[in-house]
């Protein structure tokens, strides 16, 4: 996740320290991401200070500790430019746990499981659906409600998954899953490419034997 550019985003409006950047950043994105971690911001804080993407500077206070206050940098600026000019790609590309679960379940050979697995994440896809409709309802900021929308389309996408997955697997009573556990790959007990040459090298010669042991 860029949580740093995020930072040089806030930074880019003003000045700013730690416990600040952190209420800042939380009411920016809204709810659904849940709370930043302020350990985590001061790693990245003194990240963008190594790469003098921004500048610390300590400012002393009559009672409390001395505040650290944080300034976004030219070179901090370009690099805030280049990523909000480039697309995002999937920061976890397609690997799902779920995904796996499915797989497992599909092929155990037991219809219940799979309907079990299915049923499951029915439910817990609903109850966070319902949680971020509640939560766009209440914001306030438009920015933030977009973001509950497009946290709530990511939802009802894997909601369709699940049905996917149940017409697919269990529409023929579950046929389907006791033959994927009858047909498993590599079941004749050979690894892949077991018993023939290795990838890229040329075929033994016609009529060639073993070859003799030296002396």
């Amino acid at each position: 996740m860029a949580i740093q550019h995020a930072v040089l985003a806030l930074l880019a409006r003003g000045r700013s320290y730690g416990y600040e950047l952190k209420g800042a950043f939380e009411e920016t994105v809204g709810p659904q991401w849940g709370p930043l971690n302020i350990g985590h911001l001061y790693q990245i804080l003194d990240r963008l200070s190594r790469d003098e993407l921004v500048v610390a500077e300590r400012q002393a206070q009559p009672v409390k500790p001395d505040r650290v206050v944080y300034e976004i940098t030219e070179a901090g600026r370009a690099e805030l430019g280049r990523w909000l000019a480039e697309p995002s790609p999937r920061s976890g590309g397609f690997r799902d746990d779920f995904f796996l679960k499915v797989t497992a379940a599909a092929r155990s050979g037991v219809p219940a499981t799979v309907r079990a697995v299915l049923a499951n994440q029915r439910g817990h896809l609903m109850r966070e659906l319902r949680n971020l409709d509640g939560l766009r309802r209440r914001a306030d900021d438009p920015v933030v409600g977009l973001l509950l929308s497009a946290a709530s389309r990511h939802v009802e996408a894997d909601l369709a998954f699940v049905d996917d997955a149940e017409a697919t697997l269990l529409a023929d009573g579950g046929a389907l899953v006791a033959s994927l556990a009858a047909t498993r790959p590599g079941a004749d007990g050979s690894a892949p490419g077991a018993g023939g040459s290795a990838p890229g090298s040329a075929p033994p010669a016609r009529g060639a034997g073993p070859a003799r042991a030296a002396g």
